[in-house]
Protein backbone atom coordinates (compact mmCIF):
# COMPACT_ATOMS: atom_id res chain seq x y z
CA UNK A 1 0.00 0.00 0.00
CA UNK A 2 1.23 3.65 -0.73
CA UNK A 3 1.75 6.31 1.73
CA UNK A 4 2.72 9.63 1.05
CA UNK A 5 4.36 11.90 3.76
CA UNK A 6 2.97 15.80 3.14
CA UNK A 7 6.14 17.20 3.77
CA UNK A 8 9.32 18.64 1.94
CA UNK A 9 11.06 18.69 5.42
CA UNK A 10 13.89 16.27 4.78
CA UNK A 11 14.66 15.69 8.72
CA UNK A 12 10.71 15.10 9.43
CA UNK A 13 10.45 12.58 6.41
CA UNK A 14 13.43 10.96 7.75
CA UNK A 15 11.86 10.45 11.26
CA UNK A 16 8.34 9.58 9.63
CA UNK A 17 10.02 7.11 7.23
CA UNK A 18 11.78 4.93 9.49
CA UNK A 19 8.18 4.68 12.10
CA UNK A 20 6.62 3.69 9.09
CA UNK A 21 9.32 1.19 7.72
CA UNK A 22 8.94 -0.94 10.90
CA UNK A 23 5.36 -1.54 9.80
CA UNK A 24 6.56 -2.94 6.86
CA UNK A 25 3.36 -2.83 4.56
CA UNK A 26 4.01 0.56 2.81
CA UNK A 27 5.55 2.15 0.01
CA UNK A 28 6.60 5.19 1.23
CA UNK A 29 6.85 8.55 -0.06
CA UNK A 30 7.50 12.11 0.34
CA UNK A 31 5.72 15.61 -2.04
CA UNK A 32 9.86 15.90 -3.06
CA UNK A 33 8.31 12.62 -5.14
CA UNK A 34 5.30 15.13 -6.70
CA UNK A 35 7.38 18.05 -7.75
CA UNK A 36 4.29 18.94 -9.61
CA UNK A 37 2.06 19.53 -6.38
CA UNK A 38 2.29 23.10 -5.13
CA UNK A 39 1.71 23.28 -1.64
CA UNK A 40 -0.59 26.33 -0.82
CA UNK A 41 -0.54 29.49 2.12
CA UNK A 42 -1.86 27.35 4.62
CA UNK A 43 -3.98 29.74 7.64
CA UNK A 44 -4.29 27.94 10.60
CA UNK A 45 -4.24 28.87 14.61
CA UNK A 46 -3.44 25.30 15.84
CA UNK A 47 -1.15 22.33 14.83
CA UNK A 48 -4.01 20.23 14.58
CA UNK A 49 -5.34 22.76 12.44
CA UNK A 50 -2.15 23.11 10.45
CA UNK A 51 -1.57 19.09 9.96
CA UNK A 52 -5.08 18.63 9.34
CA UNK A 53 -4.64 20.81 6.51
CA UNK A 54 -1.24 19.90 4.94
CA UNK A 55 -3.26 15.85 5.50
CA UNK A 56 -6.24 16.27 3.38
CA UNK A 57 -5.01 19.22 0.85
CA UNK A 58 -2.41 17.06 -0.45
CA UNK A 59 -4.22 13.64 0.14
CA UNK A 60 -7.05 15.59 -2.79
CA UNK A 61 -4.61 16.77 -4.56
CA UNK A 62 -2.19 13.25 -4.83
CA UNK A 63 -5.12 11.20 -4.79
CA UNK A 64 -3.18 9.06 -2.29
CA UNK A 65 -3.35 8.04 1.76
CA UNK A 66 -1.06 10.91 3.45
CA UNK A 67 0.18 11.51 6.74
CA UNK A 68 1.10 15.07 7.56
CA UNK A 69 3.08 16.40 10.34
CA UNK A 70 2.45 19.93 12.39
CA UNK A 71 4.99 20.30 15.32
CA UNK A 72 6.61 22.93 17.42
CA UNK A 73 7.87 24.48 20.84
CA UNK A 74 5.51 26.39 22.95
CA UNK A 75 7.33 28.40 25.70
CA UNK A 76 4.17 29.51 28.45
CA UNK A 77 6.29 31.85 29.48
CA UNK A 78 6.33 33.79 26.18
CA UNK A 79 2.65 33.47 25.97
CA UNK A 80 2.74 29.96 24.17
CA UNK A 81 5.25 31.68 21.38
CA UNK A 82 6.76 30.19 19.13
CA UNK A 83 4.09 27.70 18.77
CA UNK A 84 2.60 27.67 15.00
CA UNK A 85 4.90 29.84 14.02
CA UNK A 86 8.01 27.81 15.26
CA UNK A 87 9.33 27.19 11.49
CA UNK A 88 9.54 30.79 11.01
CA UNK A 89 10.01 32.54 14.20
CA UNK A 90 12.77 34.79 13.34
CA UNK A 91 11.20 35.83 9.97
CA UNK A 92 9.73 34.22 7.32
CA UNK A 93 12.15 32.60 5.75
CA UNK A 94 14.18 32.00 9.08
CA UNK A 95 16.58 28.55 8.99
CA UNK A 96 16.48 26.43 11.99
CA UNK A 97 19.62 28.16 13.83
CA UNK A 98 17.94 31.65 13.43
CA UNK A 99 14.82 30.97 15.45
CA UNK A 100 16.74 28.85 17.85
CA UNK A 101 19.01 32.21 18.13
CA UNK A 102 15.95 34.45 18.49
CA UNK A 103 14.44 32.02 20.90
CA UNK A 104 17.54 32.33 23.19
CA UNK A 105 17.38 36.12 23.02
CA UNK A 106 13.92 36.46 24.06
CA UNK A 107 14.32 33.91 26.71
CA UNK A 108 17.32 35.72 27.90
CA UNK A 109 17.07 36.80 31.91
CA UNK A 110 14.44 33.85 32.29
CA UNK A 111 15.78 31.47 35.11
CA UNK A 112 14.12 27.88 36.69
CA UNK A 113 10.58 27.42 36.08
CA UNK A 114 10.12 30.02 33.66
CA UNK A 115 12.31 28.03 31.34
CA UNK A 116 9.45 25.26 31.12
CA UNK A 117 8.50 24.20 27.80
CA UNK A 118 7.07 21.67 25.82
CA UNK A 119 7.42 20.05 21.88
CA UNK A 120 4.17 19.46 20.32
CA UNK A 121 3.41 17.48 17.68
CA UNK A 122 0.09 16.55 15.56
CA UNK A 123 0.15 13.75 13.00
CA UNK A 124 -2.53 13.34 11.03
CA UNK A 125 -3.60 10.78 8.39
CA UNK A 126 -6.07 11.29 5.18
CA UNK A 127 -7.31 9.56 2.17
CA UNK A 128 -8.68 11.51 -0.85
CA UNK A 129 -12.23 12.42 1.09
CA UNK A 130 -11.22 13.73 3.81
CA UNK A 131 -9.98 13.19 7.30
CA UNK A 132 -9.28 9.88 8.58
CA UNK A 133 -7.55 10.19 12.13
CA UNK A 134 -5.50 12.66 14.37
CA UNK A 135 -3.11 12.60 17.22
CA UNK A 136 -1.20 14.55 19.73
CA UNK A 137 2.13 13.72 21.23
CA UNK A 138 3.89 16.07 23.74
CA UNK A 139 7.36 16.29 25.01
CA UNK A 140 7.87 18.32 28.40
CA UNK A 141 11.54 19.83 29.38
CA UNK A 142 12.97 23.68 29.65
CA UNK A 143 15.17 25.59 27.39
CA UNK A 144 18.42 25.40 28.13
CA UNK A 145 20.47 28.81 28.08
CA UNK A 146 23.05 27.55 25.06
CA UNK A 147 23.34 25.33 22.12
CA UNK A 148 24.26 21.62 22.79
CA UNK A 149 24.85 18.65 20.00
CA UNK A 150 24.96 18.48 16.76
CA UNK A 151 22.10 16.22 15.98
CA UNK A 152 18.60 16.99 15.14
CA UNK A 153 17.14 19.70 13.49
CA UNK A 154 14.84 22.68 14.47
CA UNK A 155 14.99 23.34 18.64
CA UNK A 156 16.55 20.18 19.57
CA UNK A 157 19.56 21.66 20.41
CA UNK A 158 18.12 23.78 23.06
CA UNK A 159 15.64 21.62 24.52
CA UNK A 160 16.40 19.13 27.51
CA UNK A 161 13.60 16.69 28.28
CA UNK A 162 12.62 16.03 31.36
CA UNK A 163 14.64 13.38 33.13
CA UNK A 164 17.43 13.30 30.34
CA UNK A 165 20.53 14.99 30.68
CA UNK A 166 21.31 15.49 27.25
CA UNK A 167 19.34 17.26 24.72
CA UNK A 168 17.43 16.33 21.64
CA UNK A 169 20.53 17.02 19.52
CA UNK A 170 22.66 15.27 21.92
CA UNK A 171 20.98 12.26 21.71
CA UNK A 172 21.49 9.46 19.37
CA UNK A 173 18.42 9.25 16.77
CA UNK A 174 17.11 6.27 17.48
CA UNK A 175 16.96 6.81 21.17
CA UNK A 176 15.25 10.16 19.69
CA UNK A 177 12.71 8.73 17.97
CA UNK A 178 11.71 6.02 20.80
CA UNK A 179 10.90 8.93 23.14
CA UNK A 180 9.96 12.36 20.99
CA UNK A 181 6.46 13.99 20.49
CA UNK A 182 6.87 12.63 16.71
CA UNK A 183 6.88 8.87 18.54
CA UNK A 184 4.10 9.80 20.96
CA UNK A 185 1.90 11.10 18.51
CA UNK A 186 2.58 7.98 16.06
CA UNK A 187 1.86 5.73 18.54
CA UNK A 188 -1.75 6.85 18.65
CA UNK A 189 -2.14 6.49 14.82
CA UNK A 190 -0.43 3.00 14.88
CA UNK A 191 -3.53 0.89 14.84
CA UNK A 192 -4.94 2.86 12.40
CA UNK A 193 -2.13 2.24 10.13
CA UNK A 194 -1.85 -1.82 11.60
CA UNK A 195 -5.87 -1.84 10.34
CA UNK A 196 -6.33 0.38 7.24
CA UNK A 197 -6.55 -1.46 3.74
CA UNK A 198 -6.93 -0.72 0.37
CA UNK A 199 -10.47 -1.74 0.01
CA UNK A 200 -11.54 0.71 3.14
CA UNK A 201 -9.83 3.28 1.45
CA UNK A 202 -12.18 2.69 -1.97
CA UNK A 203 -14.86 2.35 -0.30
CA UNK A 204 -14.34 4.91 2.18
CA UNK A 205 -14.94 2.81 5.80
CA UNK A 206 -11.71 3.98 7.34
Amino acid sequence: MEIVIASTNVHKVREIRAMLKALRRFDIYSLHDFPDYQVPEFNAETFEDLAIQKATHAAKAIKKLTISDASGIVVPALNGLPGIHSSRYAHKTASDKENRHKLLHDMKGLQEADRYAYLECCLVLASPDGLIKSAKGVSEGIVIHQERGSNGYGYDSIFLKHDYSKTFAELEEDTKNRISHRRKAFDKILLTLENISEDALLHRRV
